[in-house]
C-alpha cells in the first residue's frame, strides 16, 4: 500500500489499524486474525482485504505508521544552537515514544508477528527515520563537537544503545531496582562522549 493511498485510509480502514493495535496490546500477536480484527472493528473480513490485502497488509501498516510516528516526533525536537542538546532532545523523544507506544514499537522492532517482513516501502520508511537521526549527528560533526565519521554509522551506533535501554526497561527488567530514566540518560551521554573528537 502506497503511502498516498494511506493518507486517504477510510474510517473502516482507520477502525481496522485501531483493532489490530487493541488485539496487539490486549491479547498478542496470536489474536491478530482477519477475523478478530474485522470484528473488532465492526465490519466484515472484507474490509481488510479491500483496504489492505489482508493480514500482512494491516501489520505492514502499523510498521509504517510506527516509523512515520517516530519521524514526527525526532523533528519535533527543536533545532537550536546546541546540536549536543539537540541530540538529547532527539534521544528523549525516541524513549518517550517507545514508552508512549509500545504496541507499535515491538512492531516496529521487536517482530512480534511472526512471519512478518516489511516491504520495500516499509523498510524505506524505517530508514528515512534513521536519516533524521543521522542529519543531527552530522550537524553535531560539522561543529566539532564529534568526530567526523559517516553519519549513518554514528546513527546505528546511537540509535542501537537507545533500543537496547528502552527494550530492557519496556519490559520491565528490574523497575524496582533500575532507575531506567537515568541509566538511558548515562548510556546516551557516554555514547555521544565516546565519539566526541
Amino acid at each position: 500500500m502506497s503511502a498516498a493511498t494511506v493518507s486517504r485510509l477510510d474510517d473502516v480502514g482507520h477502525a481496522l489499524l485501531d483493532a489490530a493495535d487493541r488485539l496487539l496490546t490486549t491479547e498478542g500477536a496470536g489474536a491478530l486474525t482477519i477475523r478478530r480484527m474485522a470484528s473488532e472493528a465492526g465490519v466484515s473480513t472484507m474490509n481488510v482485504y479491500s483496504r489492505f490485502g489482508g493480514k500482512d497488509g494491516v501489520v505492514e501498516q502499523l510498521f509504517i505508521n510506527g516509523f512515520a510516528l517516530l519521524a514526527e516526533r525526532l523533528d519535533a525536537v527543536p533545532t537550536t544552537d546546541d546540536p549536543l542538546a539537540d541530540l538529547h532532545g532527539c534521544g528523549q523523544a525516541y524513549r518517550r515514544f517507545a514508552l508512549d507506544q509500545p504496541t507499535l514499537y515491538a512492531v516496529m522492532f521487536d517482530r512480534v508477528v511472526p512471519d512478518f517482513d516489511p516491504g520495500e516501502q516499509a523498510l524505506a520508511t524505517a530508514s528515512a527515520t534513521l536519516d533524521h537521526l543521522a542529519a543531527r549527528l552530522r550537524r553535531a560533526m560539522e561543529h566539532g563537537l564529534l568526530k567526523p565519521i559517516d553519519p549513518l554509522h554514528a546513527a546505528g551506533i546511537v540509535w542501537s544503545t537507545c533500543h537496547g535501554v528502552v527494550s530492557l526497561e519496556l519490559k520491565a527488567m528490574k523497575p524496582d531496582v533500575i532507575d531506567w530514566p537515568a541509566v538511558y540518560a548515562d548510556a546516551t551521554a557516554a555514547i555521544v562522549a565516546g565519539m566526541a573528537p
